[in-house]
């Protein structure tokens, strides 16, 4: 797998491409590829990284796997194609956006390109998947890129704000890797809820205000708010 990635990220990841994990993982890829049908389209594995370059990022939402349903995966968590219906936790976050802002969500496509574009990085712990098998491509190495994802803008920027829905996003965030907190939560504003799913949803998930704590805490830092 010819690796191509936004060149902001390239030089801050750099370590990993070389690493034999890496590698390691690239040829589990491919070969998935050719043998069988894999989501998101070739062109899309690094689309979150794309519209977010490293210097843009003000914000990470965690997702876990893409979708494994034909069409709908694109590069970025929570997010599907446009023309797609909008799943389940998708239509349930539009809602808490319509509940905490006071306001219409500026779009209600499946895309999430807009967030994206402005400094969301919309990041699934796993790249890519198999059709119709979720957590196929899980323990091959993704995990471990993504890590690394979230550890280097920890380190290397200040004042971001991690969103993480349920459980899967807080243990990834938030436990050590080698010996360091993955996120340094004395210099980033982390916000933990249940996940959107339809399954804890209303316990907890509606009502917790991630999107107006994100814009007061970026507005308090001289940072333009998102236009959810």
């Amino acid at each position: 797998m010819q690796v191509k990635i936004e060149p902001s990220w390239k030089n801050v990841l750099e370590g990993e491409f070389e690493n034999e994990y890496f590698g390691r993982l690239s040829e589990f890829v491919k070969s998935e590829y050719q043998k069988a049908t894999v989501y998101p389209p070739p062109r899309f594995i690094f689309r979150a990284f794309e519209l977010t370059p490293f210097d843009k990022v003000k914000v990470v939402i965690l997702g876990q796997d893409p979708y494994h349903g034909p069409g709908q995966a694109n590069g970025l968590c929570f997010a599907v194609n446009k023309g797609n219906k909008l799943p389940p936790s998708l239509q349930n976050i539009y809602k808490e956006i319509e509940s905490d802002l006071k306001l219409k969500p500026r779009s209600v496509e499946g895309d999430l390109e807009n967030w994206a574009r402005q400094g969301v990085l919309l990041l699934n712990a796993t790249l890519t998947v198999r059709a119709h098998s979720p957590g196929s491509h899980q323990n091959q190495g993704w995990e471990r890129f993504t890590d690394a994802v979230v550890k280097v803008l920890s380190e290397k920027k200040e004042k971001l704000v991690f969103i993480l829905w349920g459980s899967y996003a807080q243990k990834k965030a938030l436990r050590q890797a080698q010996g360091d907190l993955i996120i340094d939560e004395t210099k980033h504003l982390v916000i933990k809820s249940p996940h959107p799913s339809p399954f804890s949803a209303y316990n907890g998930f509606f009502g917790s205000k991630p999107f107006s704590q994100c814009n007061s805490f970026l507005i308090m830092n001289d940072e333009s708010p998102i236009e959810w």
